[in-house]
């Protein structure tokens, strides 16, 4: 595995490194609109940065209030060493830690089978988000 640490930050706190890497990975990389990226929900959530052994941002996710967690990015260069498995990993301990019974999440259909391995069901059909075909994926807690 590669040498990361994750840690629990806020946007008020840390904005500036989770954009770098949503910047790179939805917007310049997936092609989403800026506009689409950041929301009101970013200065509630509970966000998990990832970083490499120097400190740099290299991934990120994020847990709202109602049980919905999104925006998980690894940079391009560090994806396939274990850093998204252990970003979903911490949402899920941070869930549970705040009493959630349901996580819910709306996955890239490309990625739904990297969630569904962690858990997660699809619940309902595909559809797009931001022009991406996506399908609403849920995992029970216990």
């Amino acid at each position: 595995m590669a040498d990361f640490t994750l840690c629990e930050t806020d946007w008020t706190h840390d904005a500036s490194r989770l954009s770098v890497v949503r910047r790179a990975v939805f917007i310049e990389e997936q092609g989403i609109p800026e506009a689409l990226e950041w929301d009101a929900h970013d200065a509630t959530a509970l966000h998990i940065l990832a970083l490499n052994i120097v400190g740099t941002p290299i991934g990120c996710a994020r847990l709202l209030t109602d049980g919905h967690l999104g925006r998980m990015a690894v940079l391009p260069s560090w994806r396939g060493v274990g850093i998204g498995k252990a970003l979903l990993a911490a949402l899920k301990h941070a869930a549970q830690v705040r009493g959630y019974s349901v996580l819910r999440l709306s996955a890239q259909t490309h990625a739904a089978g990297f969630y569904a391995a962690a858990g997660f069901e699809a619940v309902g059909t595909e559809y797009a988000e931001a022009g991406i075909p996506h399908v609403a994926m849920q995992l029970i807690l216990t």
